[in-house]
């Protein structure tokens, strides 16, 4: 009992130690706009303004990360010439494990790797996977913690609601 009052309390220490940890974005906020690079070129998330943005936090090391990476990629397929990213952004230390992943998985959709998990931070990400759908105007319209079977028929339905209206 001692031990397990000792443990809530080092977590309750560290979660309130400043800086640690960021709020993510609420419904209908702007997100917070990062740098990156793809492909060798910098880029921004602003410049997917117009687009619908599918934001994934993953791991390699993350079991629900790498179960959800083929359904990420059929919506990749199915909806990027009608106005939707899938952006990943991996939080894994090991580039070269990272780069084994996209192949071994034949994941196509851009990923940027961020070992230092900055931008995981800005968006109060601390569990992966964690899903941002960002609508055009770059407000944030849902956010998903946890492994999302993404091509299942109730999220096709609502993405092609949300590429058509929006």
């Amino acid at each position: 009992m001692v031990a397990a009052g000792l443990v809530l309390l080092a977590l309750l220490v560290a979660m309130s130690e400043p800086g640690r940890h960021t709020e993510s974005p609420k419904p209908q906020e702007e997100v917070p706009n990062f740098s990156f690079e793809l492909a060798g070129q910098p880029r921004r998330l602003s410049d997917f303004r117009g687009q619908v943005v599918v934001l994934n936090f993953w791991a390699t090391w993350c079991p629900p990360c790498v179960a959800e990476m083929p359904s990420l990629e059929r919506i990749h397929q199915r909806f990027s010439a009608r106005g939707l990213v899938v952006l990943g952004v991996s939080v894994d230390a090991d580039n070269a494990e990272y780069e084994n992943f996209l192949r071994t998985y034949k994941i196509t959709f851009p990923n940027y790797r961020d070992p230092s998990k900055g931008i995981a931070t800005r968006y109060g990400t601390f569990m992966y996977p964690e899903t941002y759908i960002i609508d055009r105007q770059g407000r944030l319209v849902r956010k998903v913690i946890g492994a999302y079977e993404w091509d299942s028929p109730d999220i096709l339905d609502y993405f092609n609601r949300l590429v058509e209206t929006n």
